[in-house]
């Protein structure tokens, strides 16, 4: 790939730059980029589950709300359990998750930070300066089904 900072020198002229001024691509001589919390928090949010041993993000409240608001054809389950902070050129996140039984919390919490760090840099061209995981629950399977048989047909 071609270097971003391109000079042209001419006698008695100062040296002039044509590229990032802060290395991330967000602040250049032609202007600025700024990225909203929100894309922050989508890209954050897939990332996390494309770890595999999450089960799902979010707490119980959280989930709860999110399976009323994907009933509904307003919302957004992609920001569940999932909170972040954006500056200029920084972002951290914080994740809530569920973490399938069996699998090591550790590793899965290892592997989400890496991922989520990998995807918010490559994407947005922020610097994340921390990912912090809250594992809220582990999922059995067979959490889903009820052992009540239902009343209504």
């Amino acid at each position: 790939m071609a270097d971003a900072t391109a000079e042209t020198k001419k006698p008695g002229a100062a040296v002039a730059t044509a590229g990032p001024r802060d290395g991330s691509g967000l602040q250049t001589d032609k202007g600025q980029t700024t990225i909203a919390d929100a894309v922050v928090t989508k890209v954050a949010g897939i990332a996390a589950r494309e770890v595999g041993g999450v089960h799902e993000l979010g707490g119980g409240v959280a989930r709860a709300l999110g399976a009323v608001t994907n009933r509904l054809p307003v919302g957004d389950s992609s920001a569940q359990g999932v909170s972040v902070e954006v500056g200029e050129r920084e972002a951290a996140v914080d994740l809530t998750v569920i973490v399938d039984y069996g699998e090591s919390i550790p590793r899965v919490a290892q592997q989400i930070r890496e991922n989520v760090i990998r995807r918010i840099e490559g994407i947005t061209g922020l610097t994340v300066t921390e990912v912090n995981v809250a594992v809220h629950d582990l999922y059995l399977p067979g959490d889903e089904q009820s052992d009540e048989p239902s009343r209504v047909q």
